[in-house]
């Protein structure tokens, strides 16, 4: 991309200036540490020039929406239609939880964002033992569709974006969400949005799973395969590096093993004959943003260039939306503080404007309250009027990728892809995603890599300020704290009762049994049975039960 006799030259000035004027200036005034590093851990000059990016071709940058989308997947990004602005919610009941729908919608928001509580994500119902205080209070609580009709009150499903962090019961939430699409006449190809479903960072980093990982694929290849078939702007699965990050992982290994884990997905639905074109436009991807400003930047553009690779390379795709990495993107709960909540505004708004830099499709932004609990209306707000600043007043979206062509972010980039490309083949080599999850490699890596930055932490390397610099002392929290009805799970567990007692008993049994059988016939997909289980209000913790029972459950093994 560059002259030879300019990158010789540029060469040449900067060892003069590093013999002359830089070594003078040291000589007076040394530098605070004796290296400098990205929080991954990549080694950083003190400077950049065009020799550090000397081997940069065009190809590997092209322009926006040209393969391989460095740069960024849609040809006018921003000019044409600002990311969507998916602030999540979920507490109490669905009726609670649409409540804060409609004020966010009110405030600005374009797209919903579903978190659901404990028993709904691992499969029990509200009235279940194990369910006993935890019903609404870190998400929402969903039993049965009659929830779901309470969530979505009011929202027309055919014009707003739904996302739904959900993974174990994933399956069920799309059921329930596409039977209240009917029951209301709607487009089935017309609804937008996702469900999160990416189990295998689970086994690797979350931590919350039902079945053993070879039957819980199979439920991904069947609800890849029928949204792929039934539902033409939905994608399936978000597959997510946020929780592998916020488990400790660099922004390196975040990249790499959302990459292996999206490599196994691809492997098992081509495996069952379906061609990848056909299901791989409506795969999506879930990152965070990160507090190194410039590496998570040069993170996410190096991401959508290794996915075009591999999609082009790995898997044969063809059509450029099967190579084009869109991706939803979350500022850093991991890096919010109690201490002095109101930094946690500031880090957001960077980590926010990273994302945006980087060429996010979907932006969630954290709330200044969230070390403390679910945020409140005012914290929510605030995080959602700090991503419309950024798209209203800085400008920053008005140029595409406006730092393509630096000389940091774009050896940055590549260094990024470089050491990703080498973490994907030691996964080949291990005998792929699945085997290396069994033997516990992902997960040691990122033990070993939060151990690290505790111990920076607490050593003050990284600062971290409020907490290990510019402390002050202990205070009362200073900020309103969002705390959920005590009446929830009774209210919720009597609409259950309610639920089960008019339903058609013998229609449900039935059809679970038919759900059942489908399982054992690997060859089945379970969605259609589902979606009608559920209209017939099975509830959640009912289907989960009889796959359970023939599926078993997941045991992971110890990793020190």
């Amino acid at each position: 991309m560059f002259d030879r006799d300019e990158i010789v030259r540029a060469g040449a000035l900067r060892a003069a200036w590093e013999a002359g004027e830089l070594r003078a200036f040291l000589d007076r005034q040394p530098e605070s540490r004796p290296e400098y590093r990205t929080l991954s851990g990549l080694p950083l000059k003190r400077v950049y020039t065009a020799e550090d990016i000397k081997d940069l071709r065009q190809e590997d940058l092209g322009l926006p929406g040209q393969y391989p989308y460095t740069r960024g997947p849609y040809p006018t990004m921003y000019r044409g239609r600002l990311w969507t602005m998916r602030q999540i919610a979920g507490f109490g009941t669905g009726e609670d939880t649409n409540g804060r729908f409609r004020y966010l919608i009110e405030q600005g928001q374009t797209g919903l964002s579903v978190d659901f509580d404990m028993p709904t994500l691992m499969g029990y119902d509200s009235d279940d033992p194990r369910s006993l205080g935890e019903v609404g209070r870190e998400g929402v609580a969903v039993d049965t569709l009659d929830d779901v009709q309470d969530l979505f009150a009011g929202v027309d499903l055919e014009k707003i974006s739904v996302s739904m962090t959900i993974n174990p019961t994933a399956w069920i939430l799309l059921a329930m969400y596409v039977a209240l699409a009917q029951s209301r006449g709607c487009d089935l190809n017309r609804l937008s949005g996702t469900v999160q479903a990416d189990i295998l960072k689970e086994y690797i980093a979350q931590k919350e799973w039902i079945f053993p990982i070879r039957p819980s694929m199979r439920i991904m290849r069947d609800m890849i395969v029928w949204s792929a078939r039934n539902m033409a702007r939905y994608n399936p699965i978000n597959i997510s590096g946020y929780h592998i990050s916020e488990a400790g992982a660099t922004s390196v290994q975040e990249v790499a093993f959302t990459m292996a884990n999206a490599i196994a997905y691809v492997d098992e639905v081509t495996r069952a004959g379906v061609p990848v074109d056909e299901f791989a436009p409506r795969l999506a991807f879930y990152f965070v943003a990160q507090n190194d400003f410039f590496e998570e930047i040069a993170k996410f553009r190096a991401a959508r260039r290794i996915y075009a690779r591999i999609m082009k390379d790995r898997f044969g795709a063809t059509k450029p939306e099967s190579m084009r990495l869109r991706f939803h993107c979350q500022t850093a709960a991991a890096t919010l503080t109690r201490a002095q909540p109101m930094n946690n505004v500031v880090r957001t708004a960077l980590q926010a404007l990273a994302a945006v830099l980087g060429g996010a499709q979907s932006l969630h932004t954290n709330g200044l309250d969230e070390a403390y609990a679910i945020p409140s209306e005012e914290a929510m707000k605030l995080a959602l009027r700090t991503q419309q600043i950024i798209a209203e007043e800085s400008r920053v979206a008005v140029v595409i990728d406006p730092l393509g062509g630096s000389y940091y972010v774009e050896a940055l980039t590549n260094e990024i892809e470089r050491r990703v490309f080498e973490i994907l083949a030691k996964v080949d080599a291990l005998g792929g995603t699945i085997k290396a999850v069994e033997e516990g490699y992902f997960q040691r890596e990122i033990a070993d890599s939060a151990y690290d930055t505790a111990r920076r932490r607490a050593s003050g390397d990284q600062p971290l300020i409020g907490v290990n610099r510019f402390v002050e002392p202990a205070a009362p929290v200073p900020v309103p704290i969002h705390k959920v009805d005590a009446a929830v799970e009774a209210r919720q567990v009597a609409r259950l009762h309610e639920v089960r007692r008019r339903r058609d008993g013998a229609k449900v049994a039935a059809l679970l049994d038919r759900l059942e059988a489908e399982a054992k016939n690997p060859d089945a997909n379970l969605m259609p049975v589902t979606i009608e289980a559920v209209t017939a209000r099975a509830t959640l913790g009912e289907i989960v039960a009889r796959l359970r029972g023939l599926f078993g459950a997941y045991i992971e093994k110890p990793v020190f």
